[in-house]
């Protein structure tokens, strides 16, 4: 758990998952995404996190116990780093509290955790969402220089 100021970042328990899946519908509804996704693909998020939290985290960001913002972080494995690579897969904060140095905490606790465990911290992020590019540069990430692909199965 991080706390600075009265806000709080905390993994989710099961008593979270409405406040959960109302903070990623929002996010999934914002222009830092590229399309909505599946109510059911939140919902099976939130619930294999639960489940699988070796590969799979959750986190709740809490201003006195109101819901302002969540992170998904994802566990798995990169030949090319050699070892556990961790990829903030989500992370959203409500318009209000963005600016105030939260999303650099959460970054830098993550990397605090994985030190030692794992090689590489990963992310995406829309190419025009400049204030975001600011802060991961700020802390550390650097600009991958090919694409991506996917293939859904």
């Amino acid at each position: 758990n991080i706390t600075a100021m009265n806000i709080t970042i905390r993994t989710t328990s099961k008593n979270d998952k409405e406040a959960f899946l109302a903070l990623m519908d929002e996010f999934y509804h914002t222009s830092a995404v590229l399309h909505p996704i599946p109510k059911e693909n939140m919902e099976k998020c939130f619930s294999d996190s639960i489940k699988y939290s070796e590969h799979i985290r959750t986190y709740l960001f809490e201003d006195n116990c109101l819901a302002i913002g969540f992170a998904i972080v994802t566990i798995g494995y990169s030949s090319e780093a050699g070892g556990l690579s961790v990829w903030i897969e989500d992370i959203y904060l409500r318009e209000s509290y963005r600016g105030m140095g939260l999303g650099s905490k959460f970054i830098t606790s993550i990397e605090n955790e994985f030190k030692g465990k794992a090689k590489r911290l990963r992310l995406e992020v829309e190419e025009d969402n400049e204030k975001a590019i600011r802060l991961y540069q700020k802390q550390g990430f650097e600009i991958l220089p090919y694409m991506q692909m996917i293939k859904d199965i």
